[in-house]
């Protein structure tokens, strides 16, 4: 039976794979700070008790090497991050120690203890910033334009650095924004999707929101951790792109939600100028087609089909008081 270990395991990724890892017969291990609450988190409610969890911080060195020392792991799939573009604003400092300097004393601690162990690292599209490219290649230059774009990219660059200098096999999925009926309230996808379910059942307070023409490449998260896995199953260690290759904007995103539930969203949404960032990436699209041609992945869900079920997964709990 391999053992896997996955860092933010309650997160929608980290849920998300566990439950996969499982119908593989793998032996799942996950980390958090406080394991006993981690265990009561609804995503992982399927399957809390076929999982083995430990307290762990990512910013103790000797934490991280006395769960490598204690656990043999084939598999480690480092998902805990802090995601968030615009804490990363207010936060850099915490963004950078937990984002960088965490990845880098886990993959020291994988170095030093067990170098057979294949790792996985979730970076983002966030790395290419201010990128000239339309469509973005594992190939397409940095140039993060914001404290998180920043974290990941030095963290995406250490994983090269292990990768070539000690010959670990560690991986970066670049990953482009993907959702689910897991995501949370704080992304922009999440808080729409809440909100249309809401306004359906009794709602009537404005959901405010930001940009409505800003773009994403938006993919289903269920298909991404399926190719977390895979990346981790070829015969040599790269780096890919998980995408779908098509732009959508936030507006894309407020007419398919409250289309699912009959709604028209220019009636109950508004525009705040405070929830714009302090700088906004160009629109652009990832370019899966390495991840397509050498590990058979492609995105499985459509951008409709998507946003619809996320939207619906939330009626039954949405009410007059759910948050916006």
């Amino acid at each position: 039976m391999p053992i896997a270990l996955i860092t933010g395991i309650t997160g929608q990724d980290g849920s998300y794979l566990a439950e996969y890892l499982l119908g593989l017969g793998y032996e799942v291990h996950g980390t958090s700070r406080d394991p006993e609450a981690a265990r009561l988190h609804p995503n992982i409610a399927s399957c809390a008790s076929r999982l083995r969890l430990h307290a762990l911080s990512l910013e103790r060195p000797a934490a991280i090497a006395d769960l490598l020392g204690n656990h043999r792991f084939d598999e480690i799939y480092h998902l805990a991050a802090q995601t968030h573009v615009a804490e990363s604003f207010k936060n850099p400092i915490d963004t950078f120690e937990f984002n960088t300097l965490g990845t880098i004393r886990l993959l020291e601690a994988v170095r030093s203890i067990h170098p057979a162990t294949r790792i996985f690292h979730a970076a983002s599209s966030q790395v290419f910033g201010n990128s000239s490219a339309t469509v973005q290649t594992e190939d397409t230059p940095f140039r993060p334009m914001n404290p998180y774009g920043v974290s990941k990219a030095a963290a995406a660059e250490m994983v090269r650095i292990h990768r070539d200098a000690y010959r670990l096999f560690a991986v970066n999925g670049i990953c482009y924004n993907h959702e689910s009926p897991r995501r949370g309230p704080e992304f922009v996808t999440g808080k729409i999707c809440r909100a249309a379910a809401a306004f359906r059942t009794g709602r009537t307070e404005p959901l405010l929101v930001g940009d409505v023409r800003a773009q994403r490449d938006w993919g289903d998260a269920r298909s991404f951790v399926r190719g977390f896995h895979a990346s981790l199953q070829a015969s040599a260690p790269s780096d890919y792109i998980f995408a779908t290759g098509i732009l959508h904007s936030v507006r894309d995103v407020l007419q398919q939600a409250f289309e699912a539930v009959g709604l028209h969203w220019e009636d109950w949404v508004r525009h705040d100028t405070s929830l714009l960032r302090p700088a906004e990436p160009p629109p652009a699209a990832g370019d899966p087609s390495r991840a397509a041609k050498l590990l058979g992945w492609q995105n499985s869900t459509s951008f409709e089909q998507l946003i619809r079920e996320m939207t619906l997964a939330h009626l039954p709990a949405a009410g007059p008081t759910t948050a916006s």
